[in-house]
């Protein structure tokens, strides 16, 4: 009874967050100890029908074992087709790296169950209760990010801001491609419907780039159909943050004041959206499809970058954890 309680308080922390503000981290959190306190209530119920009762000691079975062996060997032939396909930058390593530190915990535990003394057995707990922590968080986030790229208005706009990814020389890559195309869908979409949007496209040019990301967008979306009037230019970001802002200035200075959405690729679609809320900027996001092979780094790199700006949202996640641990020991 206690866990359900603990599930439906969490589940209307969730829903109330979420009609508040679908862009709040906390909300990820909620979600999360959502799933978790309704999995405990389901584990220590003891008059379960004996098909559901199977049921969640093979989930059980199966998670335990795919984490443990499934998931590392997955996560290092990803990190390895990564570095084969797109270079040793940091990262592009990071699916290999969380592949060897799986592993290298797993063989930790195994040799530490061995071993008499206590300080090791300290240490080793210590380590997989992080472990646990931060697998948490992870599922967490990655769960409800896929719900906020699945939901929301996806009609109705004004403006579609795209953000920049890289150059290669002066092409743009399939990463960046895919979010002119489904910019380009939008635009296509809203002016068979009526509107007349306009394409923010936002991107500065790198060092190792021959044009600015902005008119290599510009140039690929005018070769796709799109008018070249309809088009507007912001070629100063370097970064998430500067193209939702000055594209917002770009438009501003433009007089379009309307429904404005941005788009990026669907892993990133979450953190822009949080980046928005904190700039207090209304505007939505789309995400355009990713090849697979790409996303579990994209999705890890993700997960640091919110963690590391939103040191609010996995605290109270650490404290509910700890409540919801003390709850099962009671």
């Amino acid at each position: 009874m206690v866990f359900a309680i603990f599930g439906l308080v969490s589940a209307v922390f969730f829903v109330l967050g979420v009609r508040r503000d679908r862009r709040r981290v906390a909300n990820a959190v909620w979600l999360g100890l959502t799933l978790v306190a309704a999995l405990l209530w389901l584990l220590t119920k003891d008059d379960l029908p004996w098909w559901l009762d199977d049921l969640l000691g093979w989930a059980v079975a199966v998670a335990v074992l795919g984490c443990g062996l499934v998931l590392p060997i997955a996560l290092i032939g990803n990190g390895l087709l990564m570095l084969r396909r797109e270079g040793r930058a940091l990262g592009n390593l990071l699916s290999l790296l969380a592949g060897l530190a799986v592993v290298g915990l797993v063989v930790i535990f195994l040799l530490a169950l061995d071993d008499p003394r206590t300080w090791v057995h300290a240490v080793v707990g210590s380590l997989v209760i992080v472990s646990a922590y931060l697998a948490f968080l992870f599922v967490s986030l990655l769960l409800y990010s896929v719900l906020y790229g699945k939901t929301g208005r996806r009609t109705g706009f004004d403006a579609v801001v795209v953000l920049g990814s890289g150059l290669l020389g002066d092409r743009v890559p399939p990463l960046l491609a895919s979010r002119l195309d489904r910019a380009a869908q939008l635009y296509r979409r809203e002016v068979a419907a009526g509107g007349a949007p306009v394409i923010v496209v936002s991107g500065g040019q790198g060092a190792d780039e021959a044009v600015s990301e902005a008119l290599a967008m510009q140039r690929w979306l005018v070769a796709a159909g799109v008018p070249a009037e309809a088009v507007l230019l912001e070629d100063r970001a370097t970064t998430t943050e500067e193209n939702l802002r000055y594209s917002r200035a770009v438009l501003d200075s433009a007089g379009h004041s309307g429904r404005t959405v941005a788009v990026t690729n669907n892993y990133h679609v979450f953190r822009t959206a949080v980046i928005a809320r904190r700039l207090r900027l209304k505007m939505g996001v789309i995400g355009s499809r990713t090849a697979f092979y790409f996303l579990p780094s994209a999705f890890l790199r993700e997960f640091v970058a919110i963690l590391t700006r939103n040191p609010v949202a996995h605290t109270l996640a650490g404290g509910l954890l700890v409540s919801l641990y003390l709850l099962l020991l009671y």
